[in-house]
């Protein structure tokens, strides 16, 4: 796995990986088999089970990520609850892009840090692993709180249509545990190499520029690095 590296400023970095699948862990299950149990109580429970939370989870990935491809279904809900759908989509498909890296490190022993040449490799094993203390910390705190919003919203499964604000939740929840599996597995597990990138190093003095010649010197050196989504990464951790 190849972990860059990416100067955003003189002294501010972030962490950056492209792989084609964002979660491993697809839960499959037949819609036949999940069957909400009768009484309140019990429909609560079967919306809260980890097995109907995993398959929701990938389910709302894969429906981010087509989107994020231009695919769309033909029968999505229309008025306000297509609107919410559709912000909530085009959020998950940002956030995906924002916690892939933690994701993937889940599953690894080695990584490859690609970095600026001009960093020795004790620099970037120091920065990577306060970013990763760093993101454990932040994931761990967020975890809590949107677990305690997803209970809450899960009374709304009681409501018929689409539960989009329990949706959401779902994701934050989910994919904060997922981010703090990844940091941890990064801090304890993964052994890390270096490899310079001279590229890299020309990036740190581009969030400056004008948004049009930004975009295009950001272009070019994703082109050189064979990076499809560096572009949409750089333009919104330097600049949003």
């Amino acid at each position: 796995m190849d972990v860059f590296v990416i100067p955003i400023s003189r002294d501010r970095y972030e962490l950056y990986c492209e792989t084609e699948s964002s979660d491993p862990d697809e839960a499959a299950m037949d819609d036949a088999a999940d069957q909400a149990p009768a009484g309140v109580i019990g429909r609560l429970r079967h919306q809260l089970s980890p097995r109907r939370l995993r398959r929701r989870f990938s389910l709302l990935l894969k429906a981010a990520e087509r989107r994020q491809h231009g695919e769309t279904d033909g029968d999505e809900p229309k008025g306000w609850a297509g609107r919410a759908q559709d912000w909530m989509l085009t959020w998950i498909v940002e956030r995906i892009a924002e916690q892939r890296l933690l994701w993937n490190l889940r599953r690894q022993t080695s990584a490859v840090l690609a970095h600026p040449e001009d960093m020795t490799f004790e620099q970037v094993l120091r920065l990577v692993r306060g970013k990763l203390q760093h993101d454990f910390e932040r994931h761990l705190r967020w975890l809590v709180v949107d677990t305690l919003l997803f209970i809450a919203s899960g009374v709304l499964a009681l409501v018929p249509g689409p539960n989009v604000l329990a949706y959401y939740f779902l994701f934050r929840v989910v994919g904060h545990w997922l981010s703090m599996r990844g940091a941890l597995q990064g801090l304890n597990h993964v052994t890390f190499t270096s490899r310079p990138c001279p590229p890299l190093a020309e990036l740190r003095d581009l969030a400056g520029l004008e948004p049009a010649t930004r975009e295009q010197r950001v272009h070019d050196i994703a082109d050189r690095l064979r990076l499809q989504h560096l572009t949409t990464f750089f333009e919104r951790v330097a600049v949003q």
